[in-house]
C-alpha cells in the first residue's frame, strides 16, 4: 500500500523536511528537501510550523532523525538546544503516528535502501558493498556519526552506536601534539573532537604551533573554505591531516564491527571527496598492523544521495510500518 510520510532530518546546525512515498518496505520518491537553520527557531515545533507553511496537505505520519538521543522521556539535541516530549508530539504536530531514530541511524537504512549508483568509491576494491554481513557507516559533521548495518537473504538491520566517542588514538608526533592540546581542555579525547567538522581548529592551531606560527583565531567554516581553495597552505595541511585521522577511525571501527564494507556519509564528507582521494586516507584505513591485507580487502565508498538523512528516515518508517 502506497503511503506518504514526513521525514525530518535534525542536525546540530539544519533541519530538513521533505515528504516522502513509501510502498511496502520501500521508499519509491522523496520530495524536495526543505532546509532550516535550527538557530532560527526557538523550537522544533516552530521549524516544523514553518515547513507546514509551504505545504497543500501535509501527511499525517512522521519520521524524525536526530542528532542525539531518540528515546526517553525528553528528547534532546547533542549540538542544538531544542527539546521535546515524544509523548506529547502527536497533539502538538496535529499527526498521527511519529517515529524517532537516531540520525546516522537513518543514514545505514539509506545505506540500506539506496540504488548502488549512490556509492561512489573512495579506496578498497572496486566492488558492490556486501550483500551479507556487516556495513559500518560514519561521517563527520558537526559531529561524528556512526552506525551498524547489518545484511542476510531476508534483508537488513539497523544499529544505531555513539562510535564517535570512541578515544583518540594518535599514530604519530603531530596527533600526540593534538592530543596533548586537546587534553587541556577536555579530561577525555574522543575521536568526534578530531574527525568532526569543527576539530579542524584544533588541528589547524597545533600544526601552526609546531611550526612555530602566530595564528589569528579562525573559525572551522573559515579553515575549511580556505583549505578547498588552496589559498592557504596551513589550512590545506590541516585538512589532509583531518582525512588522515578519518582514514583512522573507520579503520578502526570496521575492525571493532567485524565490516566487510564501509561507508562514508554526512554533508562534509561529500564536500571532501576530492581531499580524501588524494590525501592517505586510504593508507590510514588499511594501517592495521597484522591485518592490513584483511583491510586492503574491504570496499569503502562514499555516499553520494543528496539527503541520506531523510531518506534513511523514511526508509526506517518504511521497514516498520509499511
Amino acid at each position: 500500500m502506497t503511503q506518504t510520510v514526513v521525514a525530518v532530518d535534525i542536525g546540530g546546525t539544519h533541519a530538513r523536511f521533505a515528504v516522502a512515498t513509501i510502498d511496502g518496505r520501500c521508499v519509491v520518491a522523496l520530495g524536495e528537501a526543505t532546509t532550516l537553520r535550527t538557530a532560527d527557531f526557538a523550537s522544533f515545533q516552530n521549524a516544523w510550523a514553518a515547513f507546514a507553511r509551504e505545504q497543500d496537505a501535509m501527511p499525517r505520519q512522521v519520521a524524525i532523525a536526530i542528532a542525539g538521543t531518540a528515546d526517553g522521556d525528553i528528547v534532546s539535541f547533542t549540538n542544538n538546544p531544542w527539546s521535546f516530549r515524544p509523548a506529547l508530539l502527536d497533539e502538538q504536530l496535529k499527526i498521527e503516528r511519529h517515529m524517532l531514530l537516531n540520525d546516522f541511524e537513518a543514514v545505514a537504512h539509506a545505506v540500506g535502501q539506496a540504488d548502488a549508483h549512490y556509492f561512489e568509491p573512495l579506496c578498497g576494491p572496486d566492488v558492490a558493498l556486501p550483500s551479507d554481513g556487516v556495513i559500518s557507516v560514519l561521517g563527520p559533521g558537526t559531529g561524528l556519526g556512526v552506525a551498524q548495518l547489518w545484511r542476510d537473504s531476508h534483508g537488513y538491520r539497523v544499529q544505531a552506536t555513539e562510535g564517535g566517542h570512541i578515544e583518540f588514538a594518535p599514530t604519530d608526533r603531530i596527533e600526540d601534539a593534538l592530543l596533548a592540546r586537546l587534553r587541556k581542555r577536555h579530561r577525555r579525547v574522543s575521536v568526534e573532537r578530531i574527525v568532526a567538522g569543527p576539530g579542524i581548529v584544533d588541528i589547524y592551531e597545533t600544526l601552526a604551533s609546531l611550526e612555530g606560527r602566530a595564528v589569528t583565531q579562525i573559525d572551522d567554516r573559515t579553515i575549511w573554505t580556505r583549505a578547498m581553495a588552496g589559498e592557504d597552505g596551513l589550512a590545506v595541511a590541516a585538512a589532509d591531516r583531518f582525512c588522515l585521522s578519518l582514514g583512522s577511525v573507520a579503520g578502526d571501527l570496521a575492525l571493532a564491527q567485524g565490516a566487510g564494507g564501509v561507508v562514508i556519509a554526512g554533508g562534509l564528507g561529500l564536500r571532501i571527496r576530492n581531499m580524501l582521494l588524494r590525501s592517505g586516507f586510504a593508507e590510514r584505513f588499511r594501517a592495521k598492523g597484522r591485518f592490513e591485507a584483511w583491510m586492503a580487502a574491504i570496499p569503502v565508498k562514499l555516499i553520494t544521495h543528496p539527503q541520506p538523512g531523510l531518506f534513511g528516515a523514511a526508509a526506517a518508517f518504511a521497514l516498520k510500518h509499511g
